[in-house]
């Protein structure tokens, strides 16, 4: 049975406090815990129903997610939609974008939900055994918040309690990134500290130690602090067991909407949606546990799909035919007549759709089963492999070990074994090491919206976008702009003291 605990009383009274919204008004999300949680248990509640903000059409139900998949260079667009055409071109794009700002306010929606939670359980004066761990996964919700924000946007506004007094956000500045990384770093820290080493009934929607070290290990590779990423991994890695981590034997089963919860250990960190029941109202309401990622790529010819996240040939023939991952990752057969973009017959995403669990097909499976695995142990694997290759200025027999075990899952086809991909042999050049690293995770996480935060981090955007090579170019890219997005404008005409990024 699924982990999930949905957001009724909190969801319906926390709101984003960069919305467009009148000052002179009192948001009834803005709460004075100390006076709306009484005891342990209400403040468990708001703690559990956390994974639910960001189950959200705005967020990983589509919004945040289709914003990396169109900037990267896995993915194009084949309708014609403004908004989100200017974000795929990187022509257009600005502060009135309605992705940007649906995104940037649900982000906000979910800090404040940990925020008051966390401030809530100091309220109650409880030993700091009892009450920490609860604390600990307020300081996990709120950092992972913050990480996926300060990679999309820079410096932003940095709030780590509630907001007593509406008037107070007009006057809230910019907090500059280095400082928001050292606040994730802190409270991944706290949490890595108090977390449980599993969480009641191994949910992987809620995080443990494991999922604090795991994103510890990211945020250092973010910040290019390869030996604390290694560290971070390394722990994750030796502690496999305790925190119950294995690859999952079969790479599809990675992208079983029902087997994703219930039996695959290789998810670290995921958010959980929750089918409804043909002919139901959506659960949640106000577009919580709206997954709309499978009609996204499904083409518009099959059950009202919406066609509009699709691959470019390039893309599909950049994966190797006998790689697996490739059958896993594509759909070249899902219509009698695949959808036509520019006259070119295109493959379909496959990972979103195939295997949605219970949704109902006929609305092209939105309000799906869908777990999205934002932290997999393979990607932990991955960030030991690459931060080892730069503290060691070149692969050791260790990080070759770590991308190994990558291939050889990715070899086992359906339980039928395959000699492709073939093990990483020792005598690369650490160069070489590097560039095969990010192109496995391109391969291993394709379309799983982790390759626009590789192309940033390694400031590979003119190669990838404008290279001879490239599969999805962009001439508009620039890279002095582009690598963040535009902060939302309903954010800056609320407080003026908040400055719009470079060239927007």
């Amino acid at each position: 049975m699924k982990n999930k605990i949905f957001i009724v009383l909190v969801a319906s009274l926390l709101t984003g406090l960069f919305s467009c919204i009148d000052l002179e008004e009192k948001p009834v999300g803005l709460l004075a815990p100390e006076g709306f949680f009484k005891s342990k248990k209400e403040v468990q509640a708001a703690v559990y129903a956390f994974n639910g903000t960001l189950a959200h059409e705005a967020l990983f139900g589509r919004q945040y997610l289709i914003a990396l998949l169109f900037r990267d260079d896995m993915c194009d667009l084949a309708v014609a939609n403004a908004d989100r055409g200017f974000v795929n071109s990187f022509d257009g794009v600005n502060s009135n974008n309605s992705i940007m700002r649906l995104m940037w306010n649900q982000f906000y929606v979910a800090i404040a939900a940990a925020n008051t939670a966390e401030a809530g359980a100091k309220s109650l004066g409880l030993p700091e055994a009892d009450i920490n761990p609860l604390i600990a996964e307020c300081s996990f919700n709120r950092a992972f918040c913050y990480f996926h924000l300060v990679r999309s946007f820079g410096d932003l506004p940095y709030i780590n309690q509630p907001i007593a007094d509406p008037a107070t956000v007009a006057a809230i500045l910019k907090t500059p990134s280095s400082v928001v990384y050292d606040n994730i770093i802190a409270d991944l820290k706290f949490a890595k500290q108090w977390l449980p080493e599993k969480q009641p009934s191994d949910c992987r929607s809620r995080p443990t130690k494991g999922t604090a070290a795991s994103y510890l290990a990211s945020v250092y590779l973010t910040k290019n602090d390869f030996a604390n990423a290694y560290a971070e991994a390394k722990y994750v890695i030796d502690n496999k067991a305790l925190f119950g981590y294995v690859l999952e034997a079969d790479y599809q089963n990675l992208f079983k909407a029902i087997t994703t919860v219930n039996t695959n250990k290789e998810t670290v960190y995921s958010i959980d949606f929750q089918a409804i029941t043909v002919g139901t109202a959506a659960n949640g309401g106000g577009s919580y546990n709206d997954d709309l990622m499978a009609a996204m790529t499904l083409p518009s010819d099959y059950n009202a799909g919406f066609g509009s996240l699709v691959p470019s040939l390039a893309v599909y023939q950049s994966f190797n035919p006998l790689d697996y991952r490739k059958t896993v990752s594509f759909d070249t057969i899902l219509a009698a007549k695949p959808y036509t973009v520019w006259n070119t017959k295109r493959p379909h995403i496959a990972k979103f759709n195939r295997f949605p669990g219970n949704a109902p097909a006929a609305s092209a499976f939105r309000y799906s089963d869908n777990n999205y695995q934002d932290m997999r142990y393979a990607e932990v694997l991955l960030i030991a492999a690459e931060a080892s290759c730069e503290i060691n200025n070149g692969p050791n027999a260790d990080a070759l070990g770590y991308v190994n075990q990558i291939r050889a899952r990715a070899r086992n086809a359906n339980s039928t074994p395959r000699a492709y991909p073939a093990d990483v042999a020792l005598g690369l050049s650490k160069s070489d090491f590097i560039n095969l690293i990010l192109e496995e995770r391109r391969i291993e996480f394709g379309f799983e919206w982790k390759r626009w935060f590789d192309i940033k981090r390694r400031d590979l955007g003119d190669l990838v976008f404008k290279g001879s090579n490239s599969t999805e170019p962009h001439p508009k890219f620039d890279k002095t702009r582009d690598y963040l997005f535009p902060i939302p404008q309903t954010t800056i005409d609320v407080n003026t003291n908040i400055t719009q990024n470079p060239g927007y």
